[in-house]
């Protein structure tokens, strides 16, 4: 007759001898496939700033030719041409779909309309959907250009504070984009890394992201260490002046956009104005 209990712990140990082998296979380090390593090693290179999502949309190149996308707006928020289309192509079709689908549901309910009225407005909501796409993304590049300034304006106190500390001018930069966090200082460690990586002198690396993001003013920080790291100026009365007059020109646009939204919460006034009027000389108006 079968013993139930030795059976039993036959099967325990058996399990756990099984878990303590699998455990230790696991923890050991394991002998790499040549095959897929060399093949890992042989990668064809990819293009800079290129991702996985922006190599799945390469079907969109042919339409991304023909919308002519903003390139240096998009660099600077860091979107590609491909996400840019997808993002107009599908406010077009949203707003393609919505009067043929509210023309669908209003003839379930028993009113016809004509068909010239869904498609025109199909048409029409699918225009004004594209462009309120464009506008979106223009408003966040330039909402991000007028941030970029703002740390630029800091960054080149801080590179003037570096060189101050008897840094030279390549471990100035460094140190300086090192200080603080946030996107742009990344952008800018990552350019520096970039050219650390490639050989490139930091100043030139610094200006072409400016050109590539349009955001002249850090070409501008580029310019002036490039003086001091091929020709050893001292450059920290011209950064820090350089800094003042950034200041000075964002005080002045953000005065200039106060004055223009000022200027335009004045027809509302004015509106009250005759609104208030026409209630005053109502009763007299009426009585004649």
């Amino acid at each position: 007759m079968l013993n139930w209990q030795l059976t039993l712990g036959v099967v325990g140990g058996s399990t756990v001898g099984l878990g303590v082998f699998v455990l230790v296979r696991e923890m050991m380090p394991a002998t790499p496939a040549l095959g897929p390593a060399l093949r890992r090693l042989h990668q064809p290179a990819a293009p800079v700033g290129s991702t996985p999502s922006s190599r799945n949309l390469d079907w969109l190149s042919g339409i991304t030719r023909w919308l002519r996308p903003p390139t240096r707006q998009l660099a600077l928020i860091d979107q590609t041409p491909e996400q840019y289309t997808l993002s107009i192509v599908t406010s077009a079709l949203i707003g393609l779909a919505l009067p043929s689908v509210s023309a669908a549901l209003l003839f379930l309910a028993g009113v016809h309309l004509p068909l010239v009225v869904p498609v025109v407005a199909a048409l029409g909501l699918s225009l004004v959907a594209a462009l309120i796409a464009h506008q979106s993304v223009l408003s966040k590049a330039q909402k991000a250009s007028r941030e970029f300034r703002q740390a630029v304006c800091a960054y080149l106190d801080l590179v003037a504070l570096q060189l101050s500390a008897a840094h030279g001018p390549v471990q100035a930069l460094e140190r300086a984009a090192s200080v603080c966090d946030g996107w742009v200082f990344e952008r800018i460690r990552e350019s520096l890394r970039m050219a650390q990586l490639q050989m490139h002198s930091p100043w030139d690396e610094l200006r072409d992201l400016a050109d590539r993001i349009g955001v002249a003013e850090l070409g501008d920080v580029g310019a002036i260490m490039q003086s001091s790291g091929t020709d050893g100026a001292q450059v920290n009365e011209t950064l820090r002046s350089r800094a003042d007059s950034l200041r000075d020109q964002i005080r002045t646009d953000n005065l200039a956009k106060a004055e223009a939204v000022t200027s335009r919460l004045d027809i509302p006034g004015a509106l009250l104005v005759f609104v208030l009027m026409g209630f005053v000389l109502y009763p007299f108006v009426a009585r004649i």
